[in-house]
């Protein structure tokens, strides 16, 4: 197979396949007819040279005597060159009879697993034995459990129910469709249900979010791959194969994780909801050869059952703040880990899309961004989770906390675009905010969420980032750094429609002042400032994008959010979001809106593993994001790829 990248396209091109067949055939100098297939490897916006925006694409061709062909063009363009189809592979073990060893040791792996069929069952059934797949069956009474149903459970449990292993999935929360129902009535009443949420449930939480594929995990064996051709089996846009940043959106997620819950059931699994795991079913047994014991996982205990198993998978998720804790008194080796905190901010949508694409009348997609910043003190500043043309929503799931995510729909058609504004914050950084040890994180964690819930009077606190700036970094600061788009504003009203500097003032007067009303805002603010904000007044944003108001999932109220982090969070963010609004002119405008907290980005814990994939405790096997090795949805699925790998080519050392 040929594979030719750097090809460019017109952005507003309206036969792409028959373009880029006429293109290929040039770079390789054949006739188009001597190419039997193209297939498109990747897609991407190049707007550099504004206002010539172009696609870039990357093609892979099948054609006749292919090697001739690369060769007649070796030293003529580096973008050219032969590559081997490697689809993933479940990786089996060797099977019986291949050599005596493997022989002698399935034969006791059979007869233990059926010694535990007794045990478990109270009755004697027949022997385990390998099916027709290239995977060893589980004994009966004996299967993989996997605790949490989010991306990292889901393909885990459908790489084993497809490789015969009859995996068990236990979901603290509901079904998704249900889930969506609980969460819609949150956003809609503020009534929270602490097992049906944004954090939990059927799909975990990338349900609620933009559903972007994204990660920077370096895959060599093809699982990344594997997880997108996956998720477009169970319903997703065939456009994430090759787009540079691939999305799905919350609306086609929450049929595609049903779909995939449809096909481990098919395939033999089992999916229990409203089934929380609240303890660990253990025993010692003497390492052989060792004059220790080794603790191994013999099961879990979820709504008042003992469920036997040899192999658990833990893919809890980064907000199973319980398990931790249950796991923490059962000794399980973890660690606190770095991850990240900080706020939404929010900008019209219109805004982000001129200063990436300019001023084009192309039709393009809602145009994302990706910022970064270093502090003067060295603190890192960037932006996590981007979503064009999205909300930012209400991602609490314990009583008295607030925690905010954003999320996207397919379209991202959305009137804001929003991404947090984050710093990496390590133990030195948040062990004094009451944690020790390995659940430090954790406590930072709920210190900042009260705060927010506190500020926010039980709903999501929003402040005008010019508002924030001045409060932290002082009055007289604020107003060096925007008074004169301030100043431009009021003249451009003038020249425009007459309009004085009324809804200036009117928004200034309104504006939180630090230092008064014991931290709240004047009780007239929730229901007066959003109508200056809607008839235009503010900063520069309300003046261009008139009717510019916070695009929330949940009840908002506008409060003092500088009161919510530690001032070396607050000092780091100003400096970095200053930085990168040097380089987007616009970014760091005063009246774009900040949201928080913003605490969820990764977990802040780590479950230590070792090369088999299993704790300490053998037979415990944690994964994905919650476990702390992964970060999004697409690292989270590659993570339960590997893991059920794991567990496939160790489950027979484990029944025994």
């Amino acid at each position: 197979m040929i594979r030719i990248q750097q090809i460019k396209l017109a952005a507003d091109c309206k036969d792409e396949q028959a373009a880029l067949l006429k293109k290929a055939a040039k770079l390789l100098r054949t006739e188009p007819s001597a190419i039997q297939s193209l297939s498109i490897v990747k897609r991407s916006i190049d707007a550099r040279k504004k206002p010539d925006i172009c696609r870039v694409y990357t093609v892979d061709v099948k054609a006749a005597d292919e090697q001739a062909v690369v060769w007649k063009l070796r030293g003529k363009n580096g973008h050219i060159q032969l590559v081997e189809e490697n689809p993933y592979r479940f990786p089996a073990p060797k099977q019986p009879g291949s050599d005596a060893g493997w022989a002698a040791k399935e034969e006791l792996c059979r007869e233990s697993a059926f010694e535990k069929a007794v045990d478990a069952d109270g009755q004697t059934g027949e022997k385990a034995a390998f099916g027709e797949l290239p995977m060893r069956k589980s004994a009966p009474g004996d299967r993989p459990v996997i605790v949490g149903a989010g991306p990292a459970g889901l393909f885990c449990g459908y790489m084993l129910a497809k490789a015969g292993f009859r995996p068990l999935l236990l979901e603290r929360g509901r079904e998704v469709h249900k889930r969506r129902e609980d969460v819609e009535r949150f956003w809609r009443e503020g009534e929270l249900d602490p097992v049906s949420n944004v954090q939990f449930g059927e799909g975990g939480a990338g349900t609620f979010s933009d559903g972007k594929l994204t990660t920077t995990v370096k895959d060599p064996k093809g699982r990344m791959r594997e997880v997108l051709r996956i998720f477009v089996e169970a319903g997703a846009p065939k456009e994430i194969l090759y787009e540079a940043r691939p999305h799905i959106g919350t609306d086609i997620l929450i049929q595609v994780v049903e779909n995939l819950r449809r096909q481990i059931i098919e395939w033999g699994g089992e999916v229990r909801f409203d089934s929380q795991v609240t303890g660990l079913l253990t025993e010692d047994r003497r390492t052989a050869g060792a004059s220790m014991q080794d603790r191994r996982v013999a099961g879990v205990a979820v709504n008042g059952e003992e469920i036997r198993s040899g192999a658990v998978v833990f893919a809890i998720g980064h907000s199973a703040r319980d398990t931790f804790q249950m796991l923490h008194e059962l000794q399980v080796p973890m660690e606190a880990k770095s991850f990240a905190v900080g706020l939404r901010m929010e900008h019209p949508r219109e805004m982000i899309d001129r200063l990436q694409y300019g001023e084009t009348k192309l039709t393009l997609p809602a145009a994302a961004y990706k910022v970064t910043a270093k502090t003067a003190a060295g603190r890192g500043v960037y932006s996590f989770c981007m979503c064009p043309g999205g909300y930012v929503v209400n991602a609490s799931s314990e009583p008295g906390r607030t925690a905010v995510n954003g999320m996207s729909y397919s379209g991202r058609d959305g009137a804001n675009s929003n991404s947090a504004m984050i710093v990496t914050v390590s133990p030195a950084d948040y062990e004094p905010y009451g944690g020790t040890g390995s659940l430090a994180g954790i406590a930072f964690q709920r210190h900042l969420e009260e705060r927010a819930y506190e500020i926010g009077r039980g709903a999501v606190p929003v402040e005008r980032y010019g508002d924030f700036y001045e409060a932290v970094c002082g009055r007289q600061n604020g107003d060096k750094l925007f008074q004169a788009q301030r100043d431009e504003n009021a003249k451009q009203r003038v020249r425009e429609n007459g309009i004085s500097h009324m809804p200036e003032q009117m928004g200034r007067e309104l504006a939180y002042a630090p230092g008064k009303d014991s931290g709240r805002m004047p009780a007239q603010r929730d229901g007066i400032s959003r109508e200056v904000q809607a008839a235009g007044g503010g900063g520069m944003l309300c003046r261009r994008y008139p009717g510019f108001v916070p695009a929330i999932k949940g009840k908002w109220n506008f409060a003092p959010v500088h009161e919510i982090l530690p001032e070396f969070l607050n000092q780091a963010l100003t400096e970095g979001i200053d930085l990168i609004g040097q380089k987007m002119p616009g970014f760091a405008d005063g009246d774009a809106y900040l949201s928080g907290v913003e605490s969820r980005t990764s977990s802040p814990v780590r479950i230590l593993r070792d090369e088999t994939g299993q704790s300490a405790f053998r037979g415990l096997f944690p994964c994905g994001e919650g476990a702390g090795y992964a970060g999004g949805i697409t690292s989270a699925a590659m993570d339960g790829i590997l893991i059920a790998e794991k567990v496939a080519m160790l489950y027979t050392d484990m029944v025994r």
